[in-house]
Formats: structure tokens, C-alpha cells, sequence
């Protein structure tokens, strides 16, 4: 019987097919149709035996024969239809789910991906829709199967000897109680409970994994990382409690039906006190033939709910991204007047967190101007800077360009005007040309070179093999972290936006890259209005502001000299800089 769970699975996997919801109905029928076709040669081999036994026309033998090998022939031809139909559907929902995620994903916000991990969504687009198909090109044919069996079973059991089909029956229906107990709510939510495990653990993991190098150079074990190590006691613990908690009914319930047999010894035992009869041992052994499906068709009851779980498990987190909103366009639209950006009263809080992020930021950004933002770790700086590129929308307060509300700006009008350089670049693995036109698709050869001089990126190039169009990552052509962040560089120089944000783009330069990122960076901010992040505080002593963040407030905010002369948290970090730029190796 349909369950109002199954009911709702099933209606959104159809959406998703479409037009081809319809061979999934083909290939459930299909795989039932199999399954009854499959029963058949049973009766047929106690036909056989019957003639065999009775000492019948053994000519007949043949025949019967015959029609039990095609008959499971068939039934196997009618099973790989089924399969084909399912497969097909399958492959079109797969296909479909994630067109869909990918078309939410690219609407969403850029902040989503900071919160929530791209690790974590790259599974849901992946794994989650992975399942959505094993489920239906293989779970749902063999539940029709699954579902199909029983029935034929009965009428099987009952055409012979009726009260030994009741015997037989007793154990699986015992076994079915037992399976059922496994099944329920709680189990759904343990399903849930065991994805979230694996996804903190794949998450945690591949964070390891990118701090392999310092783990070697320090000589530390998986211990130097406690929440990798965390993480995998937590999955052991959770797993182990799981299959303690299963333990006596999956026991039960494997006994149950791998006990059909000892039913059927006993209730032999007690209808032959009578006296043994040709009969009798025909329905004996006919039962001893057909009973084993009775332990086959429960164990793929079983596998397919644990598959439905797994399904419902998935839909649900690949509703939670599509139920993520993207940034909705303001009531009006508006254009910027100038390259002013101006923070009125902006406040914002993350998603789950008890604490705002930021909080009462107010500040004014001339066109053309010249900003630093400053101040201890974690006080708010580079959610600020993303505030202003509309990476998700403020809590409170509002953010303007050039006049206009950034919330009214159209999202490719607002992109155009912004560029952000990122303190650990992202380049693709292709070519130098492809990566640096990912700023103007429609930009020529000659466009990006004049971008890459503009980074001082030519001696980069010209130790390359296929100059521009040598790919990044081919034949073991890699880049430094310099020199990658100069390739981004060259990227916001082709772009030209009017307002540059730089997050930290030189906290993973060598003293040599260093020098041409701080040359190429002075190329690319010629003219327009920078917010600069930084902590190497000899950067931003030229700005024309600058803006110290403590505990997401501006605790203090002017000119390096009159932040000097405050003697406050600025100074007081600036000298703390100067002594460790001077700081030296003792002898």
C-alpha cells in the first residue's frame, strides 16, 4: 500500500521527468509483469516432478520443459525492457535536477557560497541526483518486482497444499514486522543524521587535504588536525550506535526469513502423521523449490526502502538549495551617477548567528577616492567590502553607488562597475587567454596582452611554452601564488570597473612577487575608487581614509597621520607591524 510519503516522492521525480514520466509507469508495469512471467516455471518444474513421481507420459516432459525455458527467457527480455524505461526516465530527472540547481545556483548570491561551502552544494548537485537516479532506473523496477511477488507467491502457495503455503507464510510475515520496525520515522531521521555526517567529514577532509604540505613540513599526524580527527570519531561513533541500535531486529529479522525451511520440516512432520502420500511429497518438495523467493523478495523489500530513504534524504537537500531565494531586484531602477559609494547605517547578520557580522557602519567613499579598511581578524572587514558588491543583501541600513541603492542597481549593470581581487585567486585550468577574458568574453588577443602588461605579467608569459595560450595545470605547468594573483590582476585590468575591491592581494606574494602586484595593483587603481583590505599596514599609509573595524564598528576612522597622532588601536598596530617587519633571527 502507498504511503503518503511515497506518494509525494513520487510526484516530484515525475515533474522532473516530464514527458518521459510516462515510461516510468511502463517500466514498473513492465518489471511485474517479469515478476509474475518468473513464477511460472516454477509451477512448470513441479509439473516435471509430478510426471517423474506418477510415472505420467514422460514425453510430456519436454514440453513443460521447453515452456518453463521460455517463459524465463521472456521474463528476462520483459525485466530489461522494464530497465531500459526506468533508465531512460531516470537519466532525464538526473538531467533535469540539475539544469534546475544550476539555474537557482547562478541566481544566488555569492555570499551563499562562503556560508554554506561549495564543498557542500557540489555533493548535493552530484550525489543527491545520483541517487534520485539509482533510485528510479533500479529500486523502482525491483520494488514492482518486490511488490509483484508476494501476490504471485500467494496464489503459488495456495494452489497445492494451502496449509503448508499458511506455514511457510508465518515466518515472512514475522520477518516483515521485524523489517517494518526498521523503517519508520526515527530510521528517516538517522538517514538524514548519516549525510550530514558524511558531509561534515567530505568537508573537513578536504580541508586537510589542501593543509597536507604543513602537516609534512611539521612532521604532524591526522591529531594536528582536531576538527578532521573530530569529525571522523564522530562518524565512527554515530555509525557504531546505528548498527547496535539495528542489531537485534536486522538479527530477528534475517532469522525470520532464512527460517521458512524449519516451518516447512515441521508442518511437514505434523500433516504426514496420517501416512506418507505421492501427493504429499510433491507439495514437499514444490515448496522446498519455491520458498526461497519468499527470502529473496523480502531482503528486496528491504534494500528498496532503505533506497526510498536515501531518495527523500536527497530531495531534501537539493530543496533546501532551491529554496534559497536569489537577490530580488529593487521596486525601481536606478543607474549610478558617479563612482561614489556611500554605507548608511548597514548592519548584517549570517545566517544562523547570533551576532552581527557588522553593525552601524557608516561610511562615506568619494569618487575616485582611496580607502583602507583595517583592524584585528574577524572585525568585519571583508564582509563589509562584500556587502558593497552585493554579495548577499544587508540586514539593515542600505549601501549606495553613485546615488543609486545597490538593491535597485540590475545585477549585470552592478558587475560592471565592481571588480574584486581576492586574496587567494581563483584561476581555471585553462588557458592564461581563457582565464584572464573570463573578465570580457568578447575581448581579442590583443586586449588581454595589453591587460597582462598592465599587471606585469610579461616575464610570467614568456617563460611559458605556449605564451598566453598555455594552460594552466597541462604537462606540469603551474603558477605561483604571485604570479596567479597577477593573472587576476591582469583579469580586473581588462575588466576596467570603476570600483576596485581588494581583499588582502598580496598576502600570498614572495618579497620579488610582491613588488610587481603592489606596481600592478597601482596600474589597475589609477582612477578609480578602491576599498582596500589589508593587514600589511605599510600598504595603505597613502589612502585617503582609512577605517578601523573592531567587533564589526568603526572604532576609529581618518588619515594615517591623524590616526597616528589618536595613539588608539591603529597606531597601536601599526607599531606592532613595524616591529615585526624589523624583527630578525637571533644569533
Amino acid at each position: 500500500m502507498k504511503t503518503e510519503k511515497d506518494t509525494k516522492v513520487m510526484k516530484i521525480l515525475s515533474e522532473y521527468a516530464g514527458s518521459h514520466r510516462h515510461l516510468i509507469t511502463l517500466g514498473r508495469i513492465l518489471a511485474a509483469v517479469s515478476a509474475f512471467m518468473g513464477l511460472v516455471p516454477f509451477y512448470d518444474l513441479w509439473k516435471i516432478i509430478r510426471i517423474a513421481v506418477k510415472d505420467e507420459d514422460l514425453s510430456k516432459i519436454s514440453g513443460v520443459a521447453w515452456q518453463a525455458v521460455g517463459l524465463t527467457v521472456g521474463a528476462l527480455l520483459v525485466y530489461i525492457a522494464a530497465l531500459m524505461c526506468t533508465h531512460i526516465a531516470a537519466f532525464r530527472v538526473q538531467a533535469n535536477m540539475r539544469q534546475s540547481l544550476m539555474r537557482r545556483i547562478i541566481t544566488l548570491p555569492l555570499g551563499v557560497f562562503d556560508e554554506d561551502g561549495t564543498g557542500k552544494i557540489r555533493r548535493t548537485v552530484n550525489e543527491s541526483t545520483a541517487a534520485t537516479e539509482t533510485f528510479i532506473a533500479h529500486n523502482l523496477p525491483d520494488k514492482a518486482v518486490a511488490a509483484a511477488t508476494p501476490i504471485g507467491l500467494l496464489i503459488l502457495l495456495a494452489v497445492f497444499n494451502w496449509k503448508l503455503g499458511l506455514i511457510c507464510l508465518v515466518p515472512a510475515l514475522i520477518g516483515f514486522c521485524f523489517m517494518a520496525s526498521m523503517m519508520g520515522k526515527g530510521m528517516q531521521e538517522k538517514m538524514a543524521e548519516y549525510q550530514n555526517s558524511l558531509d561534515t567529514m567530505s568537508s573537513e577532509a578536504t580541508e586537510y587535504v589542501r593543509g597536507i604540505p604543513v602537516v609534512k613540513v611539521f612532521g604532524q599526524s591526522v591529531h594536528s588536525f582536531r576538527r578532521f580527527k573530530n569529525a571522523i570519531d564522530s562518524y565512527g561513533k554515530w555509525t557504531t550506535e546505528y548498527t547496535l541500535m539495528l542489531r537485534k531486529p536486522m538479527i530477528a529479522f534475517m532469522t525470520c526469513i532464512n527460517a521458512v525451511f524449519a516451518f516447512l520440516v515441521l508442518g511437514a512432520f505434523i500433516f504426514a502423521r496420517g501416512g506418507v502420500t505421492n501427493d504429499m511429497i510433491l507439495d514437499v518438495i514444490y515448496y522446498i523449490i519455491v520458498t526461497p523467493l519468499l527470502t529473496v523478495t523480502l531482503t528486496k523489500i528491504a534494500y528498496s526502502g532503505e533506497a526510498e530513504m536515501v531518495v527523500i534524504d536527497a530531495l531534501k537537500r537539493m530543496e533546501n538549495i532551491l529554496s534559497i531565494e536569489p537577490l530580488t531586484d529593487g521596486q525601481k531602477t536606478e543607474n549610478p551617477k558617479d563612482n561614489s559609494v556611500e554605507l548608511k547605517n548597514v548592519s548584517y547578520k549570517y545566517k544562523d548567528a547570533a551576532e552581527y557580522a557588522v553593525k552601524g557602519l557608516n561610511i562615506r567613499i568619494g569618487s575616485g577616492e582611496h580607502i583602507a579598511l583595517v583592524g584585528p581578524s574577524g572585525g568585519g572587514k571583508t564582509t563589509t567590502a562584500e556587502l558593497v558588491a552585493r554579495f548577499f543583501d544587508v540586514t539593515e541600513g542600505s549601501i549606495m553607488i553613485g546615488g543609486a541603492d545597490i538593491r535597485n542597481i540590475p545585477q549585470d549593470e552592478l558587475m560592471r562597475n565592481v571588480s574584486f581581487v581576492f586574496q587567494d585567486s581563483k584561476l581555471l585550468k585553462t588557458s592564461i587567454f581563457e582565464n584572464v577574458r573570463l573578465a570580457r568574453p568578447d575581448a581579442g588577443e590583443a586586449d588581454v596582452v595589453k591587460a597582462l602588461e598592465a599587471a606585469q605579467c610579461m616575464d610570467i608569459i614568456d617563460n611559458l611554452p605556449n605564451g598566453i595560450h598555455t594552460v594552466i595545470g597541462e604537462k606540469g605547468t603551474y603558477l605561483s601564488g604571485g604570479e596567479q594573483q597577477r593573472i587576476s590582476i591582469a583579469r580586473a585590468v581588462l575588466k576596467n570597473a570603476p570600483i576596485l575591491i581588494l581583499d588582502e592581494a598580496t598576502a600570498f606574494a614572495d618579497p620579488d612577487n610582491e613588488t610587481k602586484v603592489q606596481a600592478a595593483l597601482s596600474e589597475l587603481a589609477r582612477g578609480k575608487t578602491v576599498i582596500m583590505i589589508a593587514h600589511r599596514l605599510s600598504t595603505v599609509v597613502n589612502c585617503d581614509s582609512i577605517y578601523v573595524l573592531k567587533d564589526g564598528c568603526v572604532c576609529e576612522s581618518g588619515t594615517h597621520e591623524k590616526l597616528m597622532q589618536q595613539n588608539g588601536l591603529y597606531a597601536q598596530m601599526f607599531e606592532e607591524y613595524n616591529r615585526s617587519v624589523n624583527w630578525k633571527v637571533g644569533a
